[in-house]
């Protein structure tokens, strides 16, 4: 398996020329040797050679992926298109009890630990980081959560993006934020590989849960195909090779998912825009 950025998009045909499957990850970092397993383990499945490609933007998911795992946000905007370029196929079930068996996964809302703020009433006029902006658990979770509290305008002293929720974790614990919302699953692999990060954090508040993250396939891939990656998915569990990956990732099972999985998310984007008109 290859990590490359500019692999050509896998097209199948009934042609004995092997070709790539071109896995595109959006996610964090932390979790990269998790998704090349993944990328691995599909393009095997599919008789051919996988190619792991770290996404640079979400049009990617339009042009240039086979299969990608991306955020539940940027999932919801991708529908709204004229001819949506993806559709999810299975989501992780994490390790913990606070996920209950379910797809999901929260926004823990972290400052330092030695920080006056004791929940997120009390972070107005701070200055907040986040991930990026389309990002559910770094971002857009926020956004409805303050416009459930009517508070749409001028909540945080100042937002700085941070790129990424390990850079967001980062800024916490130099000081260069007060808070940030950072994605749970990233939360807990972050705080097992690192502890010293426990002495220097706390959580505050939850926001959430939202639907997790799924593994979603080019809609121009023909149905077998995509049937085929999603049963490669759900028999995981069941695979004495895949079990070291999934126990290193937190992830118990995958689990099928539909675009309807999706709408709690979608209605959190709606509440919030219309809020903010």
């Amino acid at each position: 398996m290859e990590v490359d950025f500019e692999a050509k998009p896998l097209r199948i045909k009934r042609s004995a020329r092997r070709r790539a499957l071109r896995f595109v990850t959006f996610l964090a970092p932390n979790l990269f040797r998790f998704y090349a397993f993944l990328a691995d383990h599909l393009g095997k499945g599919l008789g051919c050679e996988a190619r792991l490609v770290v996404g640079a933007r979400y049009e990617q998911l339009c042009s240039s992926c086979d299969v990608a795992v991306v955020c539940g946000l940027p999932y919801v905007e991708s529908t709204n298109l004229p001819n949506p370029p993806v559709e999810p196929l299975a989501a992780p079930v994490l390790r913990g009890d606070r996920y209950d068996e379910r797809p999901i996964y929260f926004s823990d809302v972290v400052v330092q630990r030695g920080s006056r703020f004791r929940s997120f009433a009390d972070l107005r006029g701070c200055t907040w980081a986040y991930n990026e902006s389309h990002s559910q658990s770094g971002y857009g979770i926020t956004r409805y959560h303050l416009a459930r509290m009517g508070e749409t305008h001028g909540y945080f002293g100042r937002m700085v993006e941070a790129g990424f929720h390990e850079r967001a974790l980062e800024m916490v614990c130099s000081g260069a934020a007060d808070a940030a919302a950072i994605d749970s699953h990233v939360l807990a692999v972050a705080l097992r590989d690192r502890p010293e990060l426990r002495c220097q954090l706390r959580i505050i508040d939850t926001l959430g849960p939202s639907t997790i993250q799924p593994v979603v396939a080019a809609r121009r891939l023909p149905t077998p195909v995509k049937m085929k990656l999603r049963r490669s998915l759900l028999e995981l569990e069941h695979d004495p090779r895949a079990r070291p990956f999934l126990d290193q990732a937190l992830v118990r099972r995958f689990v099928p998912v539909t675009d309807a999985s999706y709408d709690d998310i979608r209605h959190m984007l709606n509440h919030a825009q219309m809020v903010d008109r």
